[in-house]
């Protein structure tokens, strides 16, 4: 094909933008309000599991000190215990650290006034890698010379891991059924925009044109609304993120819910929001076309 008709062919399809003006309106907006669905739904999942990863950061072993060490050997367990594999780090509470705690725990009540730091153990508080692994790593601490005993929450860490299964799977099945859907939508938008313009097909069949000759002018169509949709979309997902952090902060003052800026997102988003434009721009028009190529 000769440049010359390369450009006709571009010029061409993107007048048919505004040629068939209706029926392009209708495909961005189909493609945007597709688009945004299927982009809030992850960003609604990816936060979710940002905020199950976090409470299951808060999950803490507590490893109890044999009261015959001296505070110098109840010190160096910590060395042991930093060897171990998953561990991230381990803070020694002495005795007295303790007692303060347990007196601000317990103010006002006389029940615990007589409490001493010697009836209290040293110990301490170890932040693990991964969670999923507590209960191992726990084994492995009970079996450090001079451990007397450990305090660790196996359900609630499994609880966590078991949440955190959980949104993988339903984000993963929601996003694919909404992809397949808004592909059919989509496809069904393109098909009709195609059905519009059969008469100007068959036209150029009769006259000769080859099959690539009709479908490029199609195809740039396609893929600039697709992009153009995508832009839009992104932009109205950002503005609505952006418009729903600020209200959450504003009406959650104990900051229970804390979303991660757009900016983490932005190069992931602009990925799938530009890919997914693409496809439906370049895949939907060449799909939708075929049929009315047999005249």
């Amino acid at each position: 094909m000769r440049l010359n008709n390369i450009g006709y062919l571009l010029k061409e399809g993107f007048k048919g933008i505004f040629t068939h003006g209706f029926m392009s309106f209708a495909s961005v907006c189909v493609t945007v309000a597709c688009l945004l669905i299927v982009g809030s739904f992850s960003i609604l999942s990816y936060n979710l599991d940002v905020m199950v990863e976090e409470l299951n950061q808060t999950s803490e072993v507590l490893v109890y000190v044999d009261n015959t060490l001296s505070d110098a050997e109840a010190r160096s367990i910590g060395t042991k215990i930093n060897t171990l594999n998953n561990i991230q780090k381990s803070t020694f509470i002495s005795r007295e650290e303790a007692l303060e705690d347990f007196v601000e725990d317990h103010e006002g009540d006389s029940a615990f006034s007589g409490v001493q730091a010697e009836d209290l153990r040293h110990r301490f508080v170890v932040v693990l890698e991964d969670n999923t692994k507590m209960k191992e790593t726990d084994n492995q601490l009970k079996q450090i010379p001079g451990v007397a005993k450990t305090s660790a929450a196996y359900e609630l860490a499994e609880g966590f891991s078991t949440i955190q299964n959980v949104i993988h799977i339903v984000s993963v099945a929601v996003i694919a059924i909404l992809l397949v859907v808004s592909l059919l939508i989509i496809s069904n938008t393109v098909k009709l925009a195609m059905y519009d313009r059969k008469d100007e097909i068959a036209i150029m069949k009769m006259v000769g044109a080859t099959n690539a000759f009709i479908r490029l002018p199609f195809q740039v169509e396609g893929f600039t609304l697709g992009m153009l949709g995508a832009v839009l979309a992104f932009g109205l997902e950002w503005i609505m993120y952006d418009a729903l952090t600020i209200r959450i902060s504003e009406v959650d003052s104990l900051q229970l819910f804390s979303l991660v800026d757009f900016q983490e997102l932005l190069i992931p988003m602009v990925a799938t929001f530009a890919a997914a434009g693409l496809f439906v721009g370049i895949v939907g028009s060449w799909t939708s076309i075929r049929k009315f190529m047999n005249v």
